[in-house]
């Protein structure tokens, strides 16, 4: 399933059966909010094709309550990987959410990334995965080397955001 402009919706979230997909990858905006973790969000489209705003914004909530079998979601969008720490519970944030949700494994990113490089290394990342029938922590790291070799993407701001959490193989 490709959602994107209009399609890229809540309702494609919510509604569609995402425990048929091996691999769920959001290019998107997120945020977090560490304050109140439970309002942290993916943001897809805010309006519809007539222009009439609609709610756009998955929280946490509701990610914690899909039901998913995928053995990897990548939340490529910038700050997706931090959240709340609270003693005794770890980190609460949108990681957490999917792997409750029952990934298997959450690549996200630590910090706010650029959109070229980003799109780069998550090109490299899925096709070291498909190709070479790499495990996603492989692919990864794989694709991080491979950006650090260009000169320009080389500085570590470009490809070092990206985690891989959950299980590691």
């Amino acid at each position: 399933m490709l959602a994107m402009d209009f399609a890229a919706k809540k309702a494609a979230v919510l509604e569609a059966s995402l425990a048929d997909y091996r691999t769920i990858h959001f290019a998107t905006h997120a945020f977090v909010d560490t304050r109140q973790p439970r309002l942290s969000g993916l943001v897809l489209s805010l309006v519809d094709e007539d222009g009439t705003v609609q709610d756009g914004i998955v929280r946490l909530h509701e990610i914690y309550r899909l039901k998913l079998a995928a053995a990897l979601v990548v939340l490529s969008a910038c700050h997706s990987g931090l959240g709340k720490q609270i003693q005794g519970e770890g980190l609460i944030g949108l990681t957490r959410g999917f792997l409750y949700a029952g990934a298997a494994r959450v690549v996200a990113s630590l910090w706010k990334v650029d959109d070229e490089a980003t799109a780069k290394l998550m090109r490299e990342f899925h096709r070291r995965m498909s190709s070479n029938e790499l495990r996603p922590s492989a692919a990864l790291r794989q694709a991080q080397v491979a950006l650090r070799q260009t000169k320009l993407w080389r500085d570590p701001f470009y490809w070092a955001a990206f985690v891989l959490q959950g299980e590691p193989n």
